[in-house]
């Protein structure tokens, strides 16, 4: 499965988090840093998530760039 990643410039570094998996988030000093991070918590989470017998969210969250007239 592929799920969403928002990447955010937030001060002197940045977040990420993925909107179809709520409390999944990862901090870095870099882009490709949070990226890595990112998908490192993912699996960290939905491994969690099977081990409670929770189900795992469904990706759905889209995105798109709208741009100004």
């Amino acid at each position: 499965m592929s799920y969403l990643v928002i990447i955010e410039k937030a001060g002197d570094n940045w977040s990420a988090y993925l909107p179809d998996v709520p409390g999944c988030v990862a901090t870095g000093s870099t882009p490709e840093e949070v990226r890595q991070l990112i998908s490192e918590a993912l699996a960290l989470h939905l491994e969690g998530l099977r081990e409670d017998g929770l189900p795992i969210p469904e990706p759905t969250a889209k995105a798109e760039y709208v741009a100004t007239p």
